[in-house]
């Protein structure tokens, strides 16, 4: 197992969980992402992207990691840039950190809406901010360690099939669930929280932080 954390522009709260989350964990930066490095006491391995949102102190302060410097007119986010480097590297195991927030809504929707086309090949991911974190869901079974009264949502990104919620305060057995649909959105955490899904695919959004 490789497990990978690729520090992203958005925004990062440290808390307990997310340290635990990364620790252990080799490191890339995409771009102004390196920002969170010394606060999450990680040490960068590489440092990809444009550099269009790397300020001259971050520059001068992380001279020393070896970087991959791409054209600003370029067909990839250094987001993806950096998670294709990732699974280059061997990894087998994702953390996308810092990937909410921040002044991109756009790139916020892209990290949740990437992570689930890789889940769909089989790769493990989750991203978080430390305040909020999120893990892709295609068919399969998911046993989650959040506390009880966590407040999770599930967003579906294409139709559902067979959605199924134990230990929620308001549980579900074999839903189908269209696009767009707000039922499974501000649920909370009673128990054990369970998850299975027989096709489709959706993110799970929690908010650890504040169980």
């Amino acid at each position: 197992m490789s497990k990978f954390v690729i520090l992203l522009g958005g925004t990062v709260h440290v808390s307990d969980r997310l340290r635990q989350l990364v620790s252990g964990a080799r490191v890339l930066a995409a771009d102004g992402g390196i920002a969170h490095a010394d606060i999450l006491g990680l040490a960068p391995e590489l440092w990809l992207g444009d550099f269009d949102s790397t300020s001259p102190e971050l520059e001068a302060k992380y001279a020393h990691v070896p970087r991959v410097v791409f054209p600003a007119a370029k067909d990839m986010t250094d987001g993806e840039l950096a998670l294709n480097e990732a699974y280059r590297l061997g990894a087998s195991e994702v953390i996308l950190c810092g990937a909410f927030g921040g002044s991109r809504a756009d790139h916020t929707l892209l990290h949740l809406t990437m992570a689930t086309a890789h889940a769909a090949e089989g790769r493990k991911l989750v991203l978080s901010s430390g305040s909020e974190e999120a893990h892709p869901l295609v068919a399969g079974v998911y046993d989650f360690d959040f506390a009880d009264g966590t407040l999770f949502s599930i967003v579906a990104f294409t139709p559902l099939q067979g959605l199924s919620i134990e230990g929620a305060r308001w549980p579900l057995k074999n839903m189908e669930l269209f696009f767009g649909s707000s039922l499974t959105v501000s649920n909370a955490v009673c128990g054990n929280l369970h998850v299975s899904l027989h096709s489709g695919k959706a993110i799970l959004i929690a908010a650890p932080q504040i169980a």
